[in-house]
């Protein structure tokens, strides 16, 4: 995901080691008399190397964004991912979500450094503090519901959701003083995932991936980012990963809540309480044991707080309530 807020400028000349090959792809999709006047680091995700590149010419000045995936993992993935990521940018323009418009994409660096995809910059920042959390989240909830209900056709369908851990992959603190919530935690997860109404899925929806314009009233969602995983599934699993970041960030009470909200704008969710904490669990316990692949991006934006041990100590409460309040 692309974070503007905390970018670190750079010439584009003296930033050329790396990304030499990249760049003169971007260039060559240029107008003639356009060129990169400068490049900017972006920061606040961990998936891949995020770049702002500021292009100039004789219409003025434009900004794009420049995703590479330089870690030999995603290296490896970056083909599905990033041609998911396009078909999905193609898809999302003129329907109205808030997402970056497409401007090229080498999936399997054909003619890049890395694999890498190139699209327009969105307005907003990354807005990750505990002031004016609450009415994030609210429009949060609305956000998603729009996404939610997309029209999409079954020939422009995404792939089926993909779990993110499984029962003998979920690992519990080692000095957690509470081995009995995190076995029942993970006994929940062990049965077959229930039934359920498909729609379409961001996948990776929470507040790291959304960007902010405004103060006060005038508050808005500007843009939506990140969307490599974007699946089709219940619901119920997107509303339970922003959950789950919004108790990480905020407290047990705003992962919580968040549910509510969906369902206060429209939202439909599993009837049973059983299902619901199913996908709820699916995606909580999958941050275990302290959040650390989330806990990076968020700290390089400002949340110095969130330490290992806060961490921890706040999904196991959240574990506690879920259990508690879906049993």
């Amino acid at each position: 995901m692309a974070v503007d807020e905390g970018a670190e400028h750079s010439s584009g000349r003296a930033d050329d080691r790396g990304w030499g090959a990249t760049r003169g792809w971007v260039e060559k999709g240029l107008s003639g008399a356009e060129r990169i006047e400068d490049v900017a680091p972006l920061r606040g995700g961990w998936t891949s190397e995020m770049r702002r590149l500021d292009i100039c010419g004789r219409d003025g000045r434009r900004s794009l964004v420049l995703r590479s995936f330089v870690n030999p993992f995603y290296v490896r993935h970056a083909q599905g991912l990033l041609t998911r990521e396009a078909a999905v940018l193609r898809l999302l323009d003129g329907t109205g979500v808030p997402a970056a418009r497409l401007v090229a994409v080498d999936a399997t660096a054909q003619h890049c450094d890395h694999p890498s995809l190139l699209m327009s910059l969105l307005p907003g920042t990354v807005r990750l503090g505990d002031e004016g959390a609450d009415r994030r989240a609210e429009l949060l909830a609305h956000q998603l519901l729009r996404i939610h209900r997309l029209p999409v056709t079954a020939e422009a369908r995404p792939r089926e959701y993909q779990a993110w851990t499984s029962p003998e992959r979920v690992s519990p603190p080692e000095d957690t003083d509470q081995p009995e919530l995190w076995q029942r935690a993970v006994d929940v997860i062990r049965h077959e995932p229930p039934e359920y109404q498909a729609c379409f899925l961001h996948r990776d929806f929470h507040p790291g991936n959304v960007l902010f314009t405004g103060e006060g009233g005038g508050l808005r969602i500007s843009g939506v980012v990140d969307w490599v995983e974007t699946s089709w599934g219940p619901a119920d699993l997107d509303v339970a990963h922003c959950s789950t970041a919004l108790a990480l960030l905020h407290g047990v009470s705003a992962g919580m809540d968040f549910a509510d909200r969906y369902v206060a704008a429209g939202g439909t969710l599993a009837e049973e309480p059983a299902a619901h904490l199913y996908w709820r669990l699916l995606d909580a316990l999958a941050f275990a044991p302290d959040a650390e692949k989330v806990a990076v991006p968020w700290r390089e934006v400002g949340r110095a707080d969130l330490t290992p041990a806060l961490l921890t100590r706040r999904l196991e409460g959240y574990l506690h309530a879920l259990c508690a309040r879906y049993t």
